[in-house]
Order: structure tokens, then sequence, then C-alpha cells
């Protein structure tokens, strides 16, 4: 979710030209210009004030890294600087460094990729919106409208969870806020969150548009994008065939009141109103409907899927993913050590707090409802069964395609197996 393509340098990432890149394959420049390079910018933590934990002050960097697509298809990094100032105190560290340089930096940036990924990515674009969606459509579109019954099942146990969430994870005594690098008293979390809805965007929730957006249509062994987008387009053919049955002219669309009540909600309450977003604030085509529901869908399906169903796969190791970080980083490079690193790591309680909660968030619940099945009848009409019938024949045909390229892999990509996938976010 946050690596895009680099086409040229951020003026505070001075990473030389001739620094060498890992398998010979030219200059940096030279690199860039073919599409090779690539950033991940983590600026929305700059600043955000840290947690006391045990006593003991906490560290979160705002780093900068480049990655480069090697000529054997592999995406490995190869500069790092980890805060956004360029400073003597700011080395940028490279694989050339000393053992412990190079790997303390990329423990940072995992630490630092733990926050944002848990509060912007999860929290925010999955859960969150998920309950703006499922509250819109509670209090503006009655049972009987197709709307109501397309949606409804994608919102079970939504509005539960995310109650559970504000009681159990970033509540004053929530384990998030008491164990986080960005949670305590001094509402980092908040911070994180208010800077990560400012840069929302309606592009950024639509896979095709946001792997256009950020350079990575031909990026190789990005199961996230290949799997994503195929369910993405699974997802906006159902939505089709159900929308335009209902709807046959951009006038059906524009005149249905509820609809735009639906979509006005969302856009004042969801996204503050903000046009700057690209969020409509209203429906004036049927296609503006597909494509809106499609991404509805999406999101709280495939796309919680696939930010939430790995967390404990990646973060039970935890120097990979450090809920929190409790010394400062390097200054300088060759001091680094074994010790400084290991001093580094969270204490044994943060790293048990933060390890039970990947493995509880992880963990499909026993009354599990997929992708695509809906037990509870809310369309009797013969088109629209029709059309939930094929989406399933659709899903069994990707969920087939998954498991056949994973069998060739050394580390499957599951997530958006759509055997896998829940219809909402339900934990």
């Amino acid at each position: 979710m946050m690596i895009r393509r680099c086409m040229a340098l951020p003026d505070n990432f001075p990473v030389p030209d001739n620094m060498g890149l890992l398998d010979g394959q030219g200059s940096l420049d030279e690199e860039m210009k073919k599409g090779n390079i690539f950033l991940c910018d983590y600026k929305i933590l700059d600043g955000v004030p840290t947690n006391v934990i045990n006593g003991k002050k906490q560290y979160l960097m705002a780093p900068l890294i480049l990655l480069h697509k090697t000529q054997d298809k592999k995406m490995m990094p190869i500069a790092i600087q980890l805060k956004q100032k360029p400073a003597e105190d700011n080395p940028i560290f490279f694989p050339t460094d000393s053992e412990y340089d190079w790997l303390l930096a990329k423990i940072f940036v995992r630490s630092a990729d733990f926050n944002v990924h848990q509060l912007n990515v999860h929290l925010l674009r999955t859960h969150l919106l998920a309950e703006v969606f499922a509250v819109s459509l509670l209090r503006n579109v009655p049972m009987v409208h197709p709307l109501y019954k397309l949606l409804i099942p994608h919102t079970r146990y939504t509005l539960h969870i995310n109650v559970l969430a504000r009681q159990s994870l970033i509540s004053p005594d929530g384990a998030f806020t008491k164990f986080a690098a960005s949670g305590g008293e001094e509402e980092g979390l908040f911070t994180i969150l208010r800077r990560s809805l400012s840069s929302l965007t309606y592009s950024s929730l639509c896979i095709p548009d946001d792997i256009a957006e950020r350079g990575l249509e031909d990026v190789p062994n990005f199961y996230y994008k290949e799997d994503g987008i195929k369910l993405w387009e699974a997802i906006q053919n159902f939505v089709k065939g159900i929308v335009k049955y209902y709807y046959k002219t951009d006038c059906d669309v524009e005149n249905d009141p509820e609809l735009q009540k639906w979509i006005g909600d969302i856009f004042e309450h969801g996204f503050l109103s903000q046009s700057s977003t690209g969020i409509p604030q209203k429906f004036t085509t049927v296609d503006e409907l597909i494509k809106f529901v499609t991404m509805v869908i999406f999101t709280a399906s495939a796309q919680h899927a696939a930010v939430n169903s790995g967390q404990y796969d990646y973060g039970s190791w935890m120097p990979n993913t450090p809920i929190s970080l409790q010394l400062p980083p390097p200054t300088k490079k060759g001091e680094a050590t074994e010790e400084t690193m290991l001093a580094t790591f969270p204490d044994v309680n943060t790293t048990v707090q933060g390890m039970d909660t990947m493995f509880l968030l992880s963990k499909q619940s026993c009354d599990s409802i997929l992708l695509g099945q809906y037990p509870e009848e809310h369309f009797t009409e013969k088109i629209p069964r029709e059309k939930m019938k094929e989406f399933q024949g659709n899903l069994e045909v990707l969920s087939i395609g998954i498991n056949v390229r994973n069998r060739m892999l050394k580390v499957p990509y599951t997530y958006m197996d759509p055997k896998k996938v829940e219809n909402s976010v339900a934990i």
C-alpha cells in the first residue's frame, strides 16, 4: 500500500547517483529512467508524538526507502533514510554498510510500517470506511430498496467489531494505545488518523486506479495487485448485473432520493464534505453508481482480507514487525552492534501484546460468511438471483487459479483467495 514508482528522488532524500546497485545494472538515474526504482515514504509519521511504555520513551521514525527491481524480478531495498530531514546525524544506510547498521535501519522501517499499516491502511481504510457505508445505508435506505439488498450482507458484524476495537484496542486502556509506538497519552494515534484522512482519495480506494497512479502495473510477483484486480473485476461484473437490472437509465439513478441521500451522507460525514477526495457528492450516471458500489463491496471484503488476514503470518516474528522500539536509531554508521539491536527491541510484555492482538485479528471467525455467499435471501427476482450464481461461479474459477499459482510459490499468497475472503469487515 505504500510503494510507488520513483521517477525522481524527493528533495529530502539525497541518495548519490553512483551508489552502485546490487547487481550492477547501472546508475541510480539510469535505473529510474527505466522504471526500476521504487519509493516508500512514511512522511505521515513525521513528528508524531510517541508513547511511553514501562516508563521508557519509545521511538518511531518517518523513513524513506528506495527499492530496486532487479533483473531476477526481486524488489530489493537499496537505501534507507530514517528521518525526513537530511542531516549529518541522519545518514542514508545502504546494504553495503555493516551488518547491524543495515539490519537496524530495516527494523526501524518495519516498525514504521506496522504503525501506518494498522492506523491508516487497516483501521481507517477498511474498518472505519465500512462503518461509514453501513451507517449511511441503515439510516437512509429502506429494506425493500435494491441497494439495501445488495449491500446489507457486506455490513455483517462491522458495527459490532468496530465498537470492540474502540473499547479494547484504541481506548485509553486498549492494547494499541498502551503498547504501540504511536499510542499513548499524546495522541500520536489520532495525529496519524487525521493525516491519513486528509490524504484519502476515491481513486486510492479503487485498486485498478490506485495501481495505475502508483505506477505498479508491471511490477512482477505482486500478488495483491494480480488477485485484487481480478477480484475487483468479478465484483464489478456482479454489481453491474444487479444495478443495470434496476436502473435502466441515468435518469433512474438521478431521480432516486434514497440513493442520493446515501451518497450525500457518506460524502458529508465520511469524507467531511471534502470535494478534493474525489468522492461523488451525488450520483448522475449508472456507471458512477456501479463503480462506487464496487468500491464499497471490495473495501469491506477483499481489501480488508488483504490487509488483515496476513498480520500474524508476517508479524509473529517480532523483529519483522516491532510494535514499538525503545532506543533511537543510529546517528552514525559503524556503531551498531547485536547488543544495540537487542536493546532497541520492545520489552517482552509489549511484544506479547502485539503478537496476541495480531493473532486474534488474523483468525477467521468460526461463523464466517465468505464473499459471494448469501444465506439470507434478500433478492426474489429471477435475474438478480442468476447474477448471484454467476458471481459465485466466477469466484470459484478465480479461487482455482490462485491455488494453482500458489502451488508454484515458496510462500503462497492466500489472502485474496475468494474461499478465504469474508463478505464483510467481521473481525
